[in-house]
């Protein structure tokens, strides 16, 4: 009987897995035991060995292609056998997911236009316009005509205050403004009613009953004025040439203001607006064409030179983008670090340590054969040893309780390829600087070869991250939950410092902690840094 396998849950945090390559095609034998897959978790690229035995008679994750957990992954069986019936049965599971966009449309259509319907003839609908393409939400800056005003196609409205600026709105429609539905520096999303224009004397209550009565009219009736707006406006800005109307030049009130102050001809006016409307720009920026002006043909050519404007090198290029598909381990970092910042109520702690005497004590200790360590090495060990005098920041907030970790298992956050990885220095309170060293250069090493398994990821109860071989100075850290705190640590810099009254080059570092204020207060932040500064400051209390 075929066997279905499903996307495994190969750490405790996954959500999400990637197939990174197939090792068995579909027709291949498969025995118990061999690997099928490598799968991409968000901690590592792991292989994915079968527990059953068969042919390998379907795939349903193709090569780089992500899925939940519990995904059909794959199908295992006897050479020939009927897989119909299964792969039905997750196509039925699948379905509502898939058949619900189609009856979106379908809700669309129904009662899309309020205004021949239920809205009486001649008064229109005005919504909150979307601006800009990212715009979500507009407030009203201020309004420029009051309830009971007459508006003319073409005036201002109102200033709208969108995610990029303030612009001008206007009126497509004549008639008397009968209600403002957003008030002066309020707010709504796109699509919300923003006014009411219409005959004088229009009951106002009977229109806004009738558009609140679909849910979907605003929408509906915002698509179908913005599509009016682009059209007519086109339409307009022809028919005030070629119409009974022509002399009407399409231009924004305040451009209008602008222009009779300052004596400009509007028709000579190039618009840069909607569909070349005149707007406030314009006019400031407008120059009188010196060609009216141009001297007789018995001048020379070299007498009009001089009045010739050189012209102004802009630069040209071509805009590009690219979209890159986010790794599972970049998903899952964004996800956690965002639950961490916006859960826990994060405050920092900075203090600047002397490293004068770690210099030194680190040339005696690597003069010695075969040993090396690393000032990496001298801070884990110093925020372990820091930790057993400090349980309270070696704490997990868990709602109704914190948990006290009586033990130490310390985080070393490294940078990979594709990310950010914590491998967990186990009981690190218990070991040598030398154990430290070689074991951070280990899991650091098959962290960048993505040979760490999940177990020497978890578990963490404090973590270090260090950016001082990057020469950052100072930084702050989101803590990497559940832990209660991390410690940043920056560069060693030579600078003049006071000792015994003099002003001599000492060498200092600056480390910042960031603390959960839920489980870690200010004083006990601070109590812990003075620990670690005198273990930092005095390394051979470390090596007792």
């Amino acid at each position: 009987m075929a066997e279905v396998i499903n996307m495994p849950r190969l750490s405790d945090t996954m959500e999400e897995g990637t197939v990174a390559k197939w090792l068995k095609q579909v027709g291949d034998k498969v025995e118990e035991g061999d690997i099928l897959a490598e799968i991409e978790t968000d901690k590592a690229t792991m292989e994915f060995e079968s527990f059953h035995e068969g042919t390998l008679l379907h795939i349903g994750i193709q090569e780089g292609d992500g899925a939940p957990v519990d995904s059909l992954l794959a199908i295992i069986g006897e050479e020939g056998e009927d897989i119909t019936a299964l792969l039905n049965g997750s196509a039925v599971a699948e379905e509502p997911v898939a058949s619900e966009p189609k009856e979106e449309p379908v809700v669309e259509s129904t009662g899309s236009n309020v205004t021949p319907a239920e809205v009486p003839e001649g008064v229109e609908i005005i919504t909150m316009p979307r601006l800009s393409d990212t715009m979500e939400e507009g407030t009203v800056a201020s309004w420029l005509k009051k309830v009971g005003d007459t508006v003319e196609e073409g005036d201002i409205l109102a200033e709208i205050e969108t995610d990029k600026a303030t612009m001008e709105f206007e009126s497509f429609y004549s008639g008397t403004l009968l209600h403002i539905g957003i008030q002066e520096g309020e707010g709504a999303p796109v699509d919300s009613l923003l006014a009411v224009i219409g005959p004088e004397g229009t009951n106002v209550n009977a229109v806004l009953s009738a558009g609140s009565a679909s849910n979907t009219a605003p929408v509906k009736e915002e698509t179908a004025t913005v599509e009016e707006t682009t059209t007519s406006n086109k339409d307009r800005s022809t028919a005030s040439v070629s119409h009974a109307d022509s002399n009407r030049i399409y231009a924004s009130p305040l451009a209008k203001k602008i222009a009779a102050d300052k004596g400009v001809d509007l028709s000579k006016v190039k618009g840069t607006g909607d569909n070349g409307r005149i707007v406030k720009r314009d006019v400031e920026s407008y120059q009188p064409s010196a060609a009216p002006q141009a001297a007789p043909v018995a001048v020379s050519t070299e007498a009009a030179a001089p009045q010739a404007v050189a012209p102004i090198n802009l630069p040209v290029g071509e805009e590009g983008t690219e979209e890159v598909k986010n790794s599972q381990m970049r998903k899952v970092i964004a996800k956690r670090l965002s639950e961490s910042k916006f859960t826990a109520p994060h405050y920092y702690l900075t203090i600047e340590v002397d490293m004068d005497n770690a210099k030194a004590s680190r040339s005696q200790i690597n003069g010695l054969p075969d040993i090396k360590v690393s000032f990496n090495d001298m801070v884990l060990k110093a925020c372990a040893m820091a930790l057993k005098k400090h349980p309270q920041v070696n704490t997990t907030w868990n709602n109704d309780t914190t948990r006290y970790n009586h033990h130490i298992h310390m985080g070393v956050a490294v940078a990979v390829a594709d990310g950010l990885v914590v491998p967990v220095l186990k009981f690190a309170d218990q070991m040598s600087l030398t154990q430290i060293g070689a074991s951070v250069k280990d899991m650091a090493g098959r962290a960048r070869n993505k040979k760490l398994t999940p177990a020497e990821m978890e578990g963490s109860t404090f973590t270090v991250s260090n950016l001082g071989m990057f020469g950052i100075q100072e930084f702050t850290s989101i803590i990497n939950q559940p832990n209660s705190a991390i410690l940043s640590v920056g560069a060693i810099v030579e600078k003049p410092v006071v000792k015994d009254g003099a002003i001599v080059v000492g060498s200092t570092m600056k480390v910042t902690l960031a603390c959960d204020h839920r489980t870690v207060d200010g004083a006990t932040g601070a109590q812990f840094l003075q620990t670690l500064r005198a273990y930092l400051e005095n390394p051979v209390t470390m090596l007792a």
